[in-house]
């Protein structure tokens, strides 16, 4: 007896089987890694998020204290309630400028994935003259 036939030849629906779980296994192990990276992923990105939210605040915060900074330089020269009329009316004014801008920024927006739909209707046609 040589080396090769130690033991019973397996038969080819064994050998499928085996190779089906192998796969399964090898399948299974990558998701299990893809899952591993993206939690680890996920959680550094919620953490950057926390931080951003947390700089965003404190600058708002900056940003009040600013705008009675300025009222109180503009009550050097003018009442107290003439200061914050000048800052408010500065404030509604950048509003209503940062609202006009983003309402033609929205307005040029296209709601079809043109370019997706042309490529789908080019693989549809290519399918069909293939055939």
């Amino acid at each position: 007896m040589t080396a090769n036939q130690a033991g019973p030849e397996r038969t080819l629906g064994q050998l499928v089987a085996d190779a089906t779980h192998d796969m399964s296994t090898i399948v299974r192990s990558e998701i299990a890694l893809a899952k591993a990276e993206i939690t680890t992923e996920a959680k550094t990105a919620g953490k950057s998020a926390a931080m951003f939210g947390a700089a965003a605040f404190v600058g708002l915060l900056g940003l009040i204290f600013l705008f009675h900074t300025i009222v109180a330089v503009l009550d050097i020269w003018l009442p107290e309630w003439a200061g914050y009329l000048i800052t408010t009316a500065l404030l509604f004014a950048v509003a209503g400028i940062l609202a006009l801008v983003g309402k033609n920024n929205i307005a040029k927006v296209n709601g079809k994935p043109e370019r997706t739909i042309k490529n789908a209707q080019e693989t549809v046609q290519a399918l069909k003259s293939g055939d």
